[in-house]
């Protein structure tokens, strides 16, 4: 089997690149650590026009979905640029409300497709926390076999508008904004259907994770090659120390070794295959640590600039260890490929 993207693919990946790079991700993350969203939604619109969040969404609600390959291509760039917000919640709720149908997923589908709405996404076994849900215009929990719908502010402000989730949670990554969803919220859906709906979205949570996890620990590779042909020892280049050079090349091949896994889980959630879950669980775990592993190398080797807040490189470096363990942490989906 082959896991090389075809053309289309590949210009969908060269087209994200380019975009995010002229949209000055660093500025944007910045300002969203800081709470000012503005720049971010107006480039969450942007990756909108260039079809990111239709990937998951039935064609049936505007979409395009579900295509697993595709959101993959994207995620490592979405990880690579340090895109901040709840882009793999947005993605898993496509997934959530295609399978559970009804009005709900008549309304919001089409918005998540069009990007006219932030959704953000807490499920149990994944933590308690809805990343960004300040920002959010609806926030989507599953309890047992009950979906529930809490809209939210969607960074409104002034009479009427929604309130708030309350106070973030203190994250390692100052840019991913935990809150713990507010009890109640309407009921959109019940039933078996929304189990097994649940099941599905938290196993496309974790995939397009894993996703960025790579694109991560790609961008932290990538800034480390070049800082240490530019940082000098003895009159020479430190990248030319071969402790050094062993150093990087253990980070590029836990990082290659990671791609192929995550491709060939694509593949599987795009026939339905029975062990998607299993592959995708296999695809988070490397790339997971494989992104880790980059930034505990980029950390080392820039030494202590790597983490001061002028180095755009330290939000990458505090990015690293949160994707790790969001939507599935190393030992949960270990134990879950050993289910099969």
């Amino acid at each position: 089997m082959r896991f090389l993207l075809d053309d289309e693919q590949r210009e969908f990946a060269r087209s994200l690149d380019a975009l995010l790079t002229a949209a000055d991700t660093p500025a944007v993350v910045r300002g969203w650590a800081a709470g000012d969203h503005g720049p971010g939604l107006t480039l969450w619109r942007r990756l909108a026009d260039a079809g990111v969040f239709a990937l998951a969404v039935p064609e049936a609600y505007g979409g395009v979905g579900p295509l697993p390959v595709e959101t993959a291509v994207a995620f490592v760039e979405l990880g690579r640029h340090g895109v901040p917000g709840p882009l793999v919640e947005s993605v898993a709720a496509g997934v959530l409300l295609g399978g559970v149908g009804g009005p709900a997923a008549k309304e919001w589908l089409p918005r998540i497709a069009s990007g006219t709405a932030v959704v953000s996404l807490a499920l149990e076994g994944y933590g308690p926390y809805a990343l960004d849900a300040d920002v959010a215009d609806a926030v989507l929990t599953v309890t047992g076999d009950e979906l529930r719908l809490t809209r939210g502010a969607g960074g409104a402000t002034g009479p009427g508008a929604p309130t708030g989730p309350g106070a973030a949670t203190v994250s390692v990554d100052p840019a991913r904004r935990l809150f713990r969803p507010e009890p109640g919220g309407e009921v959109v859906a019940a039933g078996p259907g929304v189990r097994e709906a649940a099941r599905a979205a938290g196993t496309w949570a974790t995939f397009a994770t894993a996703a960025q996890a790579l694109g991560c620990g790609e961008a932290l590779l990538r800034a480390t090659v070049a800082y240490v042909k530019q940082r000098t020892q003895f009159g020479v280049p430190v990248g030319s120390f071969q402790a050094v050079k062993h150093r990087l090349a253990d980070t590029l091949l836990g990082l290659e070794f990671a791609r192929p896994l995550l491709y060939g889980a694509a593949v599987e959630l795009a026939d339905g295959a029975p062990g998607a879950g299993a592959a995708v669980a296999a695809a988070k775990v490397a790339a997971g640590e494989a992104g880790y592993a980059a930034a505990r190398t980029a950390l080392q080797l820039h030494g202590a600039v790597g983490y001061t807040e002028e180095l755009d490189l330290a939000w990458w470096l505090r990015r690293a260890r949160p994707l790790r363990d969001a939507w599935g942490t190393p030992s949960a989906c270990r134990a879950r490929v050993l289910a099969g």
